[in-house]
């Protein structure tokens, strides 16, 4: 029997992704050492990992439950309220944005209307529109809204995507239309057809569509910065900039916020990672 490793060009191959794997992974790994170092070791300088001396007190100053060693005091930050504010953010965003995709995705692949493929065009237009020229309107009616400082700030603007509605687009038109039809032999109304039907057929688009948003607009930074000034709305990626401003370089502080900024996109991509490939591969050769 043969093994997989068996053809000299494979090893190669393996050994050059194993090696290009890990130098992608240093610097996430050197984040989560340092995390663990004491200040002083880390204005030390080196490149070593592993610190001398593990200091797992640096993740509860974060959160107020210990003093902060050098000044004896402790951080007045809302480092729990902020990773709470990135994961509600993040999925409110996440559930209304493959909501609305998912009927915009319907509409244009399923029904049939006048002038259809033409305003599909005229919406994916607008994904070659850059975000940033938009901040500026956007802003301005949020602010004629009264939604600075809110939650509703941070979650409407991103309640509707075209790049969204065209992945799903892409998986609905090749679920076969014979399925529509039987559907609608049975009684099913459009509704059904769309609930019942289509959107069990379209999951691994589904999913794939969930994770790129999450990911996205968890990490999201300009957008929250303009929109927020009341420390208890902040998510991670400002409040990061806020440890840093307002307690300067504190290396070993700024890691461990970092690590616990970036372990659940970590945990999501290792469980999903393979609908996340399969629902692009397959959105992407059909239709």
């Amino acid at each position: 029997m043969k093994l997989p490793f068996d053809n000299t060009s494979t090893r190669i191959r393996f050994v050059a992704l194993g090696l290009l794997g890990f130098m992608l992974a240093m610097p996430f790994i050197w984040m989560v050492g340092a995390s663990f170092k004491s200040r002083a070791e880390i204005e030390a300088g080196g490149i070593h990992i592993v610190p001398e001396e593990a200091h797992a007190e640096n993740y509860p100053v974060l959160f107020g439950e210990q003093p902060e060693p050098v000044t004896g005091e402790k951080l007045e930050l809302k480092f729990g309220r902020w990773f709470f504010n990135s994961i509600f953010i993040a999925f409110a965003n996440t559930l209304i944005q493959v909501l609305t995709s998912a009927l915009a995705a319907f509409a244009f692949a399923r029904l049939e209307w006048r002038g259809r493929d033409s305003v599909f065009l005229l919406y994916l237009a607008t994904m070659m529109i850059p975000g940033l020229t938009l901040m500026i309107p956007n802003f301005q009616v949020m602010v004629w809204l009264g939604f600075l400082n809110t939650y509703h700030g941070l979650i409407i603007p991103a309640s509707f995507s075209a790049f969204g509605t065209f992945l799903l687009r892409q998986f609905m038109l090749g679920i076969p239309k014979a399925m529509d039809e039987a559907a609608y032999i049975d009684g099913a109304s459009k509704w059904q057809t769309f609930t019942d039907v289509i959107l069990p057929l379209a999951r691994p688009g589904l999913i794939a569509l969930a994770l790129i948003t999450f990911i996205f607009q968890y990490q999201q930074f300009f957008w929250p910065l303009i929109m927020l000034n009341d420390q208890q709305f902040f998510p991670l990626p400002v409040g990061l900039l806020e440890l840093d401003s307002t307690y300067g370089q504190q290396t070993e502080l700024i890691m461990a916020a970092a690590t616990i900024t970036v372990t659940p996109l970590v945990v999501l991509f290792v469980i999903f990672q393979k609908f996340l490939v399969r629902g692009i591969q397959l959105g992407g050769v059909k239709g």
